[in-house]
């Protein structure tokens, strides 16, 4: 796999110190290099990357601000002299934080962990032949990849742009910054089913259905009207 990135810094050897550790890692290709917040989103419009190594400081429009503007599909790697940004870095869910100067060992293992993100985020070429052969999926939960085993999830909680797994094993939630529809899209038809506009469970586990609600312990999930028939479906075979 290879990952297109990008490098803004508003100092010409700060760009420079990046573009050398680029040209040594071989699944990353520089598309733009830009010195400032204008010269980016024009630059990201016309060829958008994946990665992009951030400054903070720069003038007019800093380095957090600019990156509330950048597409989700870019992820951001913060790069800075200044420690006290890092955690509203990570409130703005980048990849990661470097802190200058950059060792090139730091650098190295920031890519990694965006091919590793992207490697897992993105959809395989080849799909199981069956859905019975996916055994886990992985989420982001904070700052980490999750991988979770099907066979311990319960139900699926959504949240406006958040869900809520909840498993047999875990006394709370995962909590994963994701839309219903984006899950559901992860989970195979075969385990799934979802029975409300908030709701996903899976068959499997379904022991006790109450006055058109499903019970797991005492927790009632409620079987929408637009996905009873399905429901009903599922139930009579």
């Amino acid at each position: 796999m290879k990952l297109k990135c990008a490098i803004v810094d508003d100092e010409p050897l700060a760009i420079e110190l990046l573009v050398s550790y680029v040209n040594k890692i071989p699944f990353m290709e520089l598309t733009g290099r830009y010195a400032n917040a204008v010269e980016t989103m024009k630059g990201l419009a016309e060829n958008p990357v994946d990665v992009l190594f951030l400054d903070i400081q720069m003038p007019d429009l800093n380095g957090l601000e600019l990156s509330k503007m950048i597409p989700e599909t870019t992820r951001i790697v913060f790069t800075t002299a200044f420690e006290q940004y890092a955690l509203e870095g990570f409130r703005i869910n980048a990849l990661d934080y470097l802190l200058k100067p950059i060792s090139y060992a730091e650098f190295l293992e920031s890519c990694n962990r965006a091919l590793q993100w992207f490697s897992l985020s993105r959809p395989q070429p080849e799909q199981p032949a069956h859905d019975e052969e996916m055994k886990s999926i992985f989420v982001k939960s904070e700052y980490k990849l999750l991988q979770i085993d099907l066979d311990r999830i319960k139900y699926i909680e959504g949240l406006k742009d958040y869900v809520k797994i909840y498993t047999d094993d875990e006394p709370r939630p995962i909590l994963s910054l994701m839309n219903m529809k984006t899950m559901e899209q992860m989970l195979p038809a075969s385990r799934f089913i979802r029975v409300h506009r908030s709701f996903i469970v899976q068959k499997s586990k379904i022991r006790e259905i109450d006055r058109n609600r499903i019970v797991f312990g005492d927790k009632y999930i409620p079987i929408g009207d637009s996905y009873k028939q399905a429901f009903l479906d599922f139930i009579n075979r």
